[in-house]
């Protein structure tokens, strides 16, 4: 793929569990293209997580190539990776990481105070990024002040901050009721229609069908890497 954001050859990882070897990943190849969006499937040991890991350069491998923007991560410093994370990945988790005593605003601008950005800049984009996931009238609540679904679009609105070439999200609607995911994975659907490349880990097919692509996991191999049938194109 020519315009490949992420390129993987043969990735594996091996973890030393006292004297055992664990192979959460054998051998995975895969490339993910601007403005993809991506479902990685698989039961829990498939190795989804640590793909997940490695893709966001939170991890590395224990051999074979990352090719980032067409550069090798296993070449690049610690300062380099962190710079990745801080600029071009957006990382979402499932229990949303924020900090109990920040108001929405301060959680958002965290990304921003890592890379050294002005207070006035942070402010801004921060109350920027929470307009557009629907809080603007939310940015001086703290956590245990906002629902679930909104402390979710906290943890978005926080991975959209840097404005992020990739989103990286990881079981995004596990901790929240079915209509509340609903409304999270739209406003997945539209940070993918406005062009970010979305990659989510779920375990649930409902989640996954809203993917223009699934990637199945198993053992530690890709098991299947399929266009999604049900993948309706928005006009």
């Amino acid at each position: 793929m020519s315009d490949a954001i992420i390129d993987i050859r043969h990735i594996a990882k091996v973890y030393e569990m006292g004297n055992e070897e664990v192979h959460a990943l054998r051998d995975v190849s895969l490339t993910v293209g601007a403005n993809e969006y991506i479902a990685l499937m698989g039961p829990s040991g498939s190795g989804k997580s640590t793909l997940m890991n490695m893709l966001g350069c939170l991890d590395t491998p224990s051999s074979g190539t990352y090719l980032f923007n067409g550069q090798s991560v296993g070449d690049m410093s610690d300062d380099d990776l962190a710079e990745i994370r801080n600029q071009e990945i957006g990382f979402v988790f499932q229990t949303f990481n924020l900090l109990p005593r920040a108001s929405a605003l301060q959680n958002v601008e965290l990304p921003l105070v890592y890379s050294g950005a002005p207070r006035s800049e942070r402010s801004r984009r921060a109350e920027d990024a929470l307009t557009r996931v629907g809080l603007a009238d939310r940015i001086d609540h703290r956590p245990n002040e906002l629902s679930g679904g909104q402390r979710q679009r906290v943890a978005i609105a926080r991975a959209l901050v840097t404005q992020p070439s990739i989103i990286l999200a990881d079981e995004p609607t596990g901790n929240l009721d079915s209509k509340t995911g609903q409304d999270i994975m739209a406003l997945f659907d539209e940070l993918w229609r406005s062009g970010n490349t979305v990659i989510l880990v779920t375990h649930e097919e409902e989640i996954a069908r809203h993917a223009q692509r699934i990637i199945r996991l198993r053992d530690g191999l890709v098991e299947s890497d399929q266009p999604n049938e049900f993948h309706a194109t928005p006009l």
